[in-house]
C-alpha cells in the first residue's frame, strides 16, 4: 500500500480524509473556470454533494486499491490541488491524474508532486506509470514531457468532450528504472 502523506519540498501529499469535503467544495468553485475546459467532473458545477461523494469514493477506492488519492497542501495546511494514482491501466501499471488551483500553477508545484506520486508507485510495485490528457491541454502535456515521459500514442476519444479538448487524447507512459525497486 501507499504512504498515506508523502512531504514534499514546502508541501504536504495527503490521503484524502471525509473532513476534506468541505474544503474541497469551497477550492474546486474558486478554480472552476480553470477546470472546466479540461476535466468533465467539473462542467456544470460542482456541488457540495460531488465533494462528500468524491471523499467518500476515495476512502473505498484506496482500500479496494482501485486508486490512491491525495490532496495536495501548502505548508499552513491550505488545499491547492490534487494527484491521484489509478489502476486502470492492466497489471502492474497505474496512470496519474491531478488538477491544480490556477494561483499556484506556473511554479513547477505539480510536476515535484507528480514526481512524489511516481516514486511512491514504483516504490509499492507498478511496472509503468500512464498520464493521459488531451493534446489541446499543454499544462498537463509538460508535467509528463519534463519527467522523461515517452509519448506513446495519440488517439481520437469518443464521448463528451469538455470546451477546451479538442478530443485527441495523448498518453505518455514512463517504465521503472531497473535500478529501482518494489
Amino acid at each position: 500500500m501507499p504512504h498515506e502523506e508523502i512531504q514534499g519540498d514546502g508541501f504536504l501529499l495527503r490521503r484524502w480524509r471525509p473532513s476534506d469535503a468541505e474544503t474541497l467544495y469551497r477550492v474546486i468553485n474558486d478554480t472552476l473556470e480553470y477546470l472546466e475546459p479540461w476535466v468533465l467532473w467539473a462542467l456544470g458545477g460542482y456541488s457540495e454533494d460531488d465533494a462528500v461523494q468524491f471523499c467518500e469514493t476515495t476512502s473505498a477506492n484506496w482500500e479496494s486499491g482501485e486508486a490512491f488519492d491525495y490532496a495536495l497542501l501548502t505548508p499552513d495546511g491550505e488545499l491547492v490541488g490534487a494527484v491521484g494514482l489509478m489502476a486502470r491501466i492492466g497489471p502492474g501499471g497505474l496512470e496519474i491524474g491531478y488538477w491544480l488551483h490556477h494561483a499556484h500553477t506556473g511554479r513547477g508545484l505539480m510536476t515535484q508532486a507528480v514526481t512524489l506520486v511516481i516514486e511512491e508507485a514504483f516504490r509499492i510495485g507498478s511496472d509503468r506509470i500512464e498520464i493521459v490528457h488531451d493534446a489541446a491541454n499543454s499544462a498537463s502535456g509538460a508535467i509528463p514531457r519534463r519527467l522523461g515521459f515517452t509519448e506513446l500514442s495519440r488517439t481520437p476519444r469518443r464521448g463528451t468532450l469538455t470546451p477546451g479538448e479538442i478530443g485527441t487524447d495523448v498518453v505518455w507512459r514512463l517504465l521503472r528504472p531497473a535500478h529501482a525497486r518494489a
